[in-house]
């Protein structure tokens, strides 16, 4: 019976969701999130104060992706108004007209490097709006987006799944490392197949199957360079697959090596009229190198931003986090507020209970990057105070929503994860594992594919459920690094499924109730990593 109704709330969220004429997620969030509290008072008895708690801190947590998703918004309708995005449209079909080169730099290698940088669901939000000003269409953009960020996200916000999300678990330097490679190449056999159904939501097999060299070469352009960073470093293998792939698939796609000669445009995938006539006119003249270096410099300088407040050698990354108390509020029953020199907010003891909020206002991508970038392109393409208002107004306009959605996505995960050993999450988890023996190497990518899912974060499924995942290889006699390199791969592969990332590129990309309908796309993709996951697990056991 707790494995019962630890179930329900999720199976009636995904239910409600994919069916025909499904509910959107500002309504199913908010249905389900009632739901799981009522489940845990009425069977888990669970306390009324922690669930009350648990309802706080998931208001307060879904500050941070309605931030991100808010930035991203600004930053891409400044880019749209100043001119920028017609630029680096028009210097994209320069590069290559073919669709798939186009979807493969932006889609693919643009995607793993923010990634690597970054992470917080970034990637999506910042290519997937480029890609439908290239013309394709924005349902089957965000599909794409979404399972090919699933490949770097192991190593996403300079590794921190791993040193952050694997950290606590009492683990030695060597043994981490070890985790990181065996993750690495899991992701490198799986990257094979899974950027191929992901460009087959955009484009047909026959456009793809004309251009699988480039496909292939572009993707190992990635990955092979974050399998070799990793054998040494679990913090930058994105970020260095990101740059060289980047770099790479650009290159391939100038010299047109693995492409077909002739290919259709990218218009000729998209929606009719999704440019307007006068949009396609203006970009039928020669764009000069002046030109696209001013329309890439609010790009440029986001990756800039985000690499310099993300990789510790810099020192910002500590000190925009720095957590050193500055003020310090007692708010009654609410908990104890402070606020650190840095502008690090916090809510500890949320209720007398043992939970705990913080927002790093400065190092989230908000402000920095998004606002900056924003207010960057606008004055490098000299727009009035009046477009800076319009694009303000047209991105909160866009944002009410998706923060309707967000809310109740984020106090659903927190209900789902409070009360220790009682928790949803846990006891899902334990049953999973129990209920396998020791079969449970096959399945345990798919219980990190489940803390994603509910979380939409790799680091979190690896806080949640790396103890576990380490327990049952102790008491199975497995190798904990194999495990546990299965459990970070299949948090990757969750995000494919994760709702409030699907909930946040829709957003971006200005998507109406179409959550359930790219949920059930990217769950076969999902399925495919994870089959190929138990594969390369059975392979690992014949071997060792």
């Amino acid at each position: 019976m707790d494995l019962f109704f630890a179930a329900v709330p999720i199976a009636f969220l995904i239910f409600v969701m994919t069916k025909k004429n499904g509910l959107p997620s500002t309504v199913a969030f908010a249905l389900a999130s009632m739901l799981t509290y009522l489940v845990r008072i009425w069977y888990f008895k669970t306390s009324l104060n922690l669930a009350n708690a648990a309802v706080v801190n998931g208001v307060l947590q879904a500050l941070t992706p309605i931030s991100i998703v808010f930035g991203a918004i600004l930053f891409f309708v400044a880019l749209e108004r100043s001119g920028a995005m017609g630029t680096l449209r028009q210097w994209l079909d320069g590069v290559s007209a073919n669709p798939v080169a186009q979807l493969m730099i932006v889609g693919w290698s643009f995607i793993f490097l923010i990634e690597g940088a970054s992470g917080f669901g970034t990637p999506a939000a910042l290519a997937a709006p480029i890609l439908v000003g290239l013309g394709f269409p924005p349902l089957r953009v965000a599909v794409l987006c979404i399972i090919m960020n699933a490949v770097p996200t192991s190593f996403g916000a300079v590794g921190t799944p791993t040193w952050f999300g694997l950290g606590g678990l009492g683990l030695a330097e060597s043994q981490l490392l070890e985790i990181g490679l065996k993750a690495a190449l899991m992701h490198l056999v799986a990257a094979l197949v899974i950027p191929v159904i992901a460009l087959r939501f955009v484009i047909d097999w026959k456009q793809i199957r004309r251009n699988l060299l480039f496909v292939e070469l572009a993707v190992l352009a990635s990955v092979l360079p974050m399998v070799a960073v990793a054998a040494f470093n679990y913090e930058f293998p994105s970020v260095a697959g990101g740059i060289v792939g980047l770099l790479t698939t650009i290159f391939l796609a100038r010299s047109g090596i693995g492409l077909a000669k002739k290919e259709a445009s990218a218009a000729g995938v998209a929606a009719p009229n999704s440019r307007s006539a006068s949009q396609q006119s203006s970009e039928t003249n020669a764009v000069s190198s002046g030109d696209v270096l001013r329309a890439l410099t609010p790009l440029l300088a986001t990756v800039g931003i985000l690499l310099l407040t993300r990789i510790p050698f810099f020192g910002l990354r500590q000190l925009l986090n720095s957590e050193a108390e500055w003020v310090s509020i007692r708010l009654g029953p609410l908990g104890v507020f402070s606020l650190s020199p840095s502008l690090v907010f916090q809510l500890r003891t949320i209720l007398g209970e043992d939970l705990h909020w913080s927002y790093a206002l400065l190092y989230v991508p908000f402000i920095f990057p998004f606002f900056v970038a924003a207010a960057l392109a606008l004055t490098l393409y000299r727009r009035p105070l009046s477009v800076f208002r319009g694009v303000l107004k047209e991105t909160c306009g866009r944002i009410l929503k998706p923060v309707i959605a967000l809310f109740g996505a984020l106090i659903f995960v927190q209900l789902l994860t409070i009360d220790g050993p009682r928790a949803s999450t846990r006891i899902l988890g334990d049953a999973l594992a129990g209920g396998t023996g020791d079969l449970w190497i096959y399945f345990a990518a798919f219980l990190g594919a489940l803390g994603s899912f509910f979380s939409g974060s790799n680091t979190i499924s690896n806080l949640t459920f790396g103890p576990i995942q380490l327990r049952i290889a102790q008491d199975l006699g497995l190798s904990s690094t194999m495990m546990l390199a299965l459990q970070t791969v299949g948090a990757a592969m969750g995000n494919m499924l994760a709702i409030h990332n699907i909930v946040a590129v829709c957003a971006v990309l200005g998507l109406k109730n179409e959550e359930g309908a790219i949920l059930k796309k990217t769950f076969i993709p999902a399925l495919v990593y994870g089959i190929i996951l138990a594969g390369l697990a059975g392979l690992w056991l014949a071997v060792s």
